[in-house]
């Protein structure tokens, strides 16, 4: 059949006001503050099959796996599933992420046909798990993450079903809480509903299935026609994760020829006893996450654009763990450490071409600060719940430009945090101090955005006390790399200032809270009345060689706070006088010590094998040196251990430094490679 073009148009811009119309809904109805404050969510439609339809904004990860959910949910129900009907959701195994994400999953009927589904998802207040909140650092198996289920039936013909509810809401710590977040789903995913009966009323069902077949199709050209664009070749990247202690590897190559995408996870860790693992729909998603904005950022987010793409993760891996093995932790860990290789492969493939190059991006907000804190309040009511400062984020810099300092990150397009007096209204805290933590930023000719800092002391608590599950990764390693030749931004920390906060004068930062410092990342700690709690946030990476960014900029970011004067000389070679002026002289030695390159010559291809600065090919001669300094070299927010190293490649001829990367002491050095033309 044919559809007007004026009408396709309304129809796929009623689609998306469908799911932007259910989140508002969500975040209204739910009191939870990681959903309405730091929008820790996703809503999407599907089609009457479980395919995407229209990706909704939110954590990208979950647009596949709530499709996996919908098709999972039609084989356990197949002949059953009713009008009025909303499924849940939440086995890792069988499509979620971890067991906290919970999706329910509504069929859509029209004049008693199945015509679609919507799907939504909140990380709940908790899920009855061994540590508060679910996040479990101390679980060695999923059966200890909380309930899980791989589908069951929640509302039944438009009447919820009570025992079912009830059920639920006695496995968990704060049942009001996860009371509000599932039925702040029913209410998102009844608006959907109404609004998709609506729009069928008016131009009916067959034009709406046209119409989404029409996307589908349409969207995948599209990709396909902006691959071909794009240089074949192979792109390489690591990702490591300290967890307790041991390091953990996820390797990637992305091989891209013609109209399609593969993405190799072959050679990451084998699964751990610990939940940052993640299953295979998990590691799928979060591929994904990084692509919709980068390369389908004006493309439909359909079925459509996962057609050119193929993953290939080995089972029992890291990135594919097998059942029973823990995945509490994943959105934090496996799964984010795929979203930055995933970002760092694409971003490369784009810096190569000079059509996409300015589109091309260091990671943004490489690991998030797992911290989830529980107490009782003045009343003696139980708190459970994060503060949100983690999807403050870090915004990672571009090709042509600095980041933004503490700019969200790139899987969760509408991520913010909270409030500070919304966070001391909700929780039984005070804070000392939140801002943007200095020398964060990775060092580049263009900046990587600042991540954050803050310290909180318990206050109005029930007892006095204040505890907190923290599962810390990218403490020993920064997750948040740079691109061609910048530097990653700083890792995160976690101090448990014994004592901290019994100072007569409100401290401002780490160094003038007193007591005793005890640096944590695994694991279920508790603040004692007059303790602190220090956190900082990870900086995002910087784009090109820091010696080539402008001295006028590096005196600016002093200025604001951001960079300090340590920082200019031991990253950037920029020395200021007395007056925090450029001091030309000292500057000019400083940087003469690493070769002759200047700024301001424009940024070219970032070609394997090519110094962009000069011109210089590995293939007339030499090849690039390979230089390695601790990466604690780089400053004090480097607060990285003895066998993390800085690995730089620099151009044999005129010095200037060509990639950066983040290392483990003896591992191989990646190289990419372009396919000749």
């Amino acid at each position: 059949m044919d559809v007007d073009p004026i009408s396709f148009e309304i129809i796929r811009h009623r689609l998306y006001r469908i799911v932007e119309e259910a989140v508002i809904t969500l975040k209204n109805v739910s009191g939870s503050p990681t959903t309405n404050e730091g929008h820790d969510l996703m809503v999407s439609l599907y089609t009457a099959e479980g395919g995407l339809l229209m990706g909704g904004v939110g954590f990208l990860h979950h647009l596949s796996s709530a499709s996996e959910a919908c098709k999972a949910i039609i084989r356990r129900f197949k002949g059953k599933v009713c009008e009025g009907d909303v499924y849940l959701l939440n086995d890792p195994y069988t499509a979620a992420l971890h067991t906290s994400d919970v999706y329910l999953i509504a069929p859509i009927h029209h004049a008693g046909e199945l015509v679609a589904w919507s799907a939504c998802f909140v990380h709940v207040n908790d899920i009855g798990a061994m540590n508060p909140g679910g996040f479990c650092p101390e679980a060695r198996d999923i059966f200890n993450e909380g309930f899980s289920s791989p589908g069951l039936r929640i509302v039944h013909k438009g009447e919820v079903c009570e025992d079912v509810l009830d059920t639920l809401l006695n496995m968990v710590r704060s049942p009001e809480m996860v009371g509000l977040d599932l039925r702040s789903m029913i209410a998102c995913n009844h608006v959907a509903a109404e609004r998709m009966r609506a729009l069928i009323d008016r131009y009916d069902a067959l034009t709406l299935a046209h119409v989404g077949r029409t996307l589908i199709a349409q969207s995948e050209q599209l990709l396909r026609k902006r691959l071909r664009e794009l240089p074949d070749g192979t792109w390489h990247a690591r990702q490591y994760m300290d967890v307790e202690g041991v390091p953990v590897t996820i390797m990637l190559k992305m091989t891209k020829k013609d109209d399609a995408l593969v993405f190799d996870f072959t050679g990451s860790s084998p699964q751990l006893d610990r939940g940052v693992n993640c299953t295979r729909w998990a590691a799928w998603g979060g591929l994904l996450a990084p692509l919709y904005p980068t390369l389908c950022h004006d493309i439909t987010w359909n079925e459509g654009v996962l057609q050119p793409v193929t993953m290939i993760a080995p089972e029992g891996s890291v990135v594919n763990c097998k059942r029973p093995a823990p995945v509490s932790i994943a959105t934090v860990a496996a799964v984010q450490a795929v979203n930055n290789v995933s970002l760092m492969c694409i971003s490369k493939m784009q810096a190569a071409s000079k059509e996409y190059a300015s589109e091309a991006t260091a990671v943004w907000h490489g690991s998030h600060l797992c911290l989830y804190l529980f107490s009782r309040n003045k009343r003696g009511e139980q708190v459970i719940g994060s503060t949100t400062e983690t999807f403050g984020g870090s915004g990672g810099a571009r090709w042509d430009r600095d980041g933004m300092d503490i700019g969200g990150e790139i899987p969760n397009p509408i991520a913010r945090m909270a409030n500070v007096e919304s966070n001391e209204g909700m929780f039984p805290i005070r804070y000392l101090f939140r801002r943007r933590a200095g020398d964060s930023g990775g060092g580049g000719e263009f900046r990587g955005g600042t991540g954050g800092e803050y310290a909180i002391v318990p206050h109005d608590s029930a007892d006095g006390t204040l505890g907190f599950v923290v599962s810390g990764k990218g403490v020993q390693f920064p997750m948040g790399h740079g691109l061609g030749g910048g530097y990653p931004g700083a890792p995160g920390r976690y101090v448990i200032a014994h004592g901290g906060g019994k100072s007569p004068q409100t401290p401002m930062a780490l160094g003038q809270i007193p007591g005793r410092h005890e640096d944590v990342s695994w694991g279920v700690c508790n603040l004692q009345a007059g303790d602190a709690l220090y956190v900082r946030w990870n900086g995002a990476g910087g784009v090109g060689d820091p010696l080539r960014r402008r001295p006028e900029a590096v005196v600016a970011d002093i200025r604001e706070g951001v960079v300090t004067a340590d920082a200019a000389r031991r990253v950037y070679g920029v020395a200021v006088d007395r007056k925090g002026l450029v001091d030309a002289q000292a500057t000019a030695a400083l940087r003469g010590k690493r070769g002759p390159r200047e700024a301001g010559a424009g940024r070219a291809l970032l070609l394997p094998g090519l110094c962009a600065s000069c011109g210089y090919s590995e293939s007339d001669g030499d090849r690039f040196v390979v230089a390695e300094r601790l990466m604690s070299e780089l400053g004090p927010a480097y607060t990285t251990g003895p066998d993390t190293l800085l690995r730089e490649l620099l151009c044999p001829r005129c010095g200037t430094q060509v990639d950066a990367h983040v290392a483990r002491r003896g591992d191989a050095v990646l190289t990419d490679s372009l396919e000749a033309s």
